[in-house]
């Protein structure tokens, strides 16, 4: 923390992609910049070549060794500068292996600020999976890398939006093999860890809805007996424990009524089900939070936009809503692990 606001670690993500674009952007905002210290972590030569795309805000980058040689004021960028890509390195907007290593070592470096308690929280942005891949880092994503820095066991997915959580049940997996992972052990299982990230986001009284998998949850095993099976029984036994949980309700209904204020959240059991619904809503402010970890993370929520790389018309609306998530949630957080 820093003069009560509170240290957000993020890495500058793919350079080919819009990650430098939206940080620049994010850095003009008067609230972002009243309710965090967000500090950059990336290429202070790919964020000044950004900055001669169309229509890029002034923006001041400054270059700091550490969060207290910053100044987090709207129209300045703190970066810890990596130099560790160049560009001629690459084209923009194209998979390379040099920016998919320059990516992976900005997200190792912005989690081993927040386990060693410089960073109060890591919001990230967006890599490419193909260039991950082309430098043979071994991890699919951010999930997965994270889960390893961190020593983190299967992490949790989180989606906010509008106040709503939407934890999900599996990620990414075809939906053939989603289905067969949707068993009562491992439903109770992710509930009860979904409560105990509620409880360290600083949630008093949080709920559960739990989505049904099909049309109308099964009716009773119609067209479908996964409710039936293994649904129903998991919530019974979770609410014979206390747990405030209801369900499973038909996923047509049931992320409506959560974003009324019925529930505080909602178990998606697959990936697209939550994904839809979220995103409809409300695209750009959909956050991603990964829970379980010993640090908090969040995310935007769309990718490197390979299309529009360089053509200055990103939006960083995802970009500052995930560093107020982040900034919202790190007080509580940081305190839950103190207790």
């Amino acid at each position: 923390m820093i003069n009560n606001r509170p240290v957000i670690a993020v890495p500058m993500g793919d350079p080919a992609g819009i990650g430098p674009e939206i940080v620049l952007r994010a850095a003009m905002s008067p609230e972002v910049a009243e309710k965090s210290c967000f500090l950059v972590i990336g290429s202070a030569e790919i964020l000044r070549r950004a900055l001669t795309f169309p229509n890029m805000p002034e923006v001041q980058i400054r270059v700091v060794q550490t969060p207290e040689e910053g100044d987090f004021r709207a129209g300045i960028l703190n970066v810890v500068d990596l130099d560790n890509i160049h560009t001629g390195d690459f084209e923009i907007g194209t998979v390379n292996a040099a920016c998919g290593r320059a990516a992976y070592e900005y997200i190792e470096k912005s989690i081993q600020m927040a386990m060693d308690g410089v960073a109060d929280a890591v919001s990230t942005t967006p890599i490419n999976k193909e260039s991950l891949h082309a430098a043979q880092v071994p991890y699919i994503g951010h999930t997965e890398i994270f889960g390893a820095l961190t020593g983190t066991e299967d992490p949790l997915t989180i989606f906010e939006v509008r106040n709503t959580l939407v934890f999900f049940l599996t990620r990414h997996v075809s939906l053939r093999k989603a289905c067969d992972l949707i068993t009562k052990d491992r439903l109770t299982d992710y509930v009860r860890r979904s409560f105990a990230v509620m409880k360290q986001l600083g949630l008093a009284n949080p709920t559960m809805a739990v989505a049904g998998l099909n049309p109308h949850c099964g009716e009773h095993g119609l067209f479908g007996d996964e409710e039936v099976r293994e649904v129903t029984p998991a919530v019974e036994e979770l609410q014979k424990e206390g747990y405030p949980v209801f369900g499973p309700i038909g996923a047509d209904s049931v992320f409506f009524q959560a974003m009324e204020g019925r529930y505080n959240s909602v178990m998606s059991l697959y990936h697209d089900q939550g994904h839809i619904a979220t995103k409809t809503v409300d695209f750009y402010r959909t956050i991603s939070i990964t829970g379980g970890m010993p640090i908090l993370r969040t995310s935007v929520d769309h990718g490197t936009a390979f299309d529009v790389a360089g053509k200055g018309i990103a939006t960083s609306i995802s970009m500052e809503e995930a560093i107020l998530v982040a900034a919202k949630y790190a007080p509580n957080f940081k305190g839950s692990l103190n207790q």
